[in-house]
């Protein structure tokens, strides 16, 4: 059983959540007291879908004590919890997987630690298959509630 199994239900691709932003956070901190690490997340969704406030709670479930702030022009933020570091990486200001090779891609991927991917898709099919890929969207008639879906949808 790999780390990714023992967060997300077995049936988790096939449907999604409709969650205010109390609840999100209360869904991010389940999912972080659930992590075990090695496991790389993937982030993806819209401008102010709530990547962040997703990985602030994911972060807070898994121990992080220190706040958790965007790295978008840092690109990598460190945090250190109980059972492993945190890695935070925010992608959207690469331009592409070419970018990657700056950052020290490879190393990262490679820490035994949770690392969570916001902009995912700036890498470019860089991302080893045994990630968790978790996606928010708008719901355009309800602004106050975002569509998770976890775990790669169907």
């Amino acid at each position: 059983m790999t780390s990714r199994d023992t967060v997300l239900p077995p049936l988790a691709s096939h449907g999604h959540l409709a969650l205010d932003r109390e609840e999100l956070i209360a869904w991010g901190e389940r999912f972080g007291h659930a992590a075990t690490a090695p496991l790389i997340v993937a982030l993806s969704g819209e401008l102010g879908a709530g990547k962040t406030t997703l990985v602030q709670a994911i972060c807070r479930g898994y121990g992080v004590a220190e706040a958790v702030t965007s790295p978008t022009f840092a690109i990598v933020h460190r945090y250190a919890a109980p059972r492993s570091e945190v890695l935070h990486l925010d992608l959207y200001r690469l331009d592409g997987p070419r970018e990657l090779e700056n950052i020290g891609w490879d190393e990262l991927l490679q820490e035994d630690a949770l690392i969570l991917v916001e902009w995912p898709e700036r890498a470019r099919g860089q991302l080893p298959a045994h990630h968790v890929p978790l996606e928010l969207r708008h719901l355009p008639d309800q602004p106050d509630k975002r569509l998770l879906y976890a775990g790669g949808h169907t």
